[in-house]
């Protein structure tokens, strides 16, 4: 037991100092992305934006403004969205909608590059993203309730402060409650995932998520790249997935359905549980990505059956 304990308390001591740079690199991040929001707010640009974007995002439950974090989430990680969407006032309601959007399609040039490797085309995936964040929102527009949800975030917008001095004001206060929010959970995630490194827990875990494969319409073999993906998830993960594929431990044809899951639902506790701490509804944004992870895995595998079908028919003609 004594053993145990000193190997979890190494585990801490490793993560800390790697949980430190990570919470510097955060803050790197977070604290310009939410000034220059703060910013916008005040000088009108956000306002002028949202006429603009409204029709289009209209359709989706959303505010134009929103526009802007999407377009953010594509090219770069999920804690510059979350910085814009703290620093929004937004329902519940919108803010579910548009982290689903982020967590869709974030970060695409780093994470279909992953994926290009391990059995997907890049572009086959960044598309397949973009499409399905959007169907994805409208789908949660139509069946989520309009009322009772509460705000978000702040409730107060920039615009309304009177001098640039209040912004700063404004910006500090509410920056600092969702950064401290941030750096407690990436650092608990930190000294986890040493912990699951520590004692080779992966692949015991791999074992008793292999039944639910099936469900996902993906092969049993999969379990251990599919836990990977979701724990660590694709862009820290990528190196294990790529090993994989190159020792042909993963065939490029299941590497493809895999990487079709993936898109639609990877690194399901890390980003799930930042998502949460900001105030997003857990069965809302776990549930929802594993429900379409699941129905795009069974459209690409009828779609490869009629595929195969219809060539082998022209074969024989």
């Amino acid at each position: 037991m004594n053993q145990v304990i000193k190997r979890v308390w190494d585990c801490i001591k490793r993560a800390l100092p790697k949980a430190g740079k990570t919470c510097l690199w955060l803050l790197k991040i977070i604290l310009p992305i939410s000034l220059f929001v703060r910013l916008l707010q005040y000088s009108g640009v956000l306002s002028t934006l949202s006429v603009f974007l409204e029709p289009v995002f209209s359709r989706i439950g959303l505010p134009g403004e929103t526009a802007i974090v999407f377009i953010t989430s594509i090219f770069s990680p999920l804690y510059a969205p979350i910085a814009l969407i703290t620093s929004m006032s937004l329902s519940v309601r919108e803010a579910t909608i548009l982290s689903l959007m982020c967590l869709i399609s974030h970060n695409l040039p780093v994470e279909s590059s992953v994926q290009s490797k391990t059995g997907a085309g890049f572009w086959e995936m960044s598309i397949l993203r973009l499409i399905m964040s959007f169907v994805i929102a409208f789908i949660l527009n139509k069946v989520m309730a309009l009322d009772g949800w509460g705000t978000l975030g702040v409730s107060v917008s920039a615009e309304v402060c009177n001098s640039l001095w209040d912004v700063f004001v404004l910006w500090f206060t509410s920056s600092m409650k969702v950064i401290i929010t941030i750096l407690l959970v990436v650092t608990a995630l930190m000294i986890l995932h040493y912990i699951l490194d520590e004692f080779k827990l992966m692949r015991g875990l791999s074992t008793i998520f292999a039944p639910l494969m099936r469900v996902f319409g993906l092969p049993r073999d999969t379990a251990f790249l599919w836990l990977v993906g979701n724990v660590v998830g694709l862009a820290y993960g990528g190196a294990i997935m790529v090993e994989q594929v190159e020792q042909k431990k993963l065939t490029y044809k299941d590497g493809n359905l895999l990487n079709y899951h993936l898109a639609m639902s990877h690194s399901l506790l890390e980003d799930s549980l930042i998502f949460i701490a900001i105030g997003i509804p857990a069965l809302w944004i776990i549930f929802t990505r594993l429900i379409f992870a699941i129905i795009v895995v069974w459209l690409k595998r009828a779609y490869n059956f009629y595929y195969v079908r219809k060539i082998k028919v022209s074969h024989e003609r």
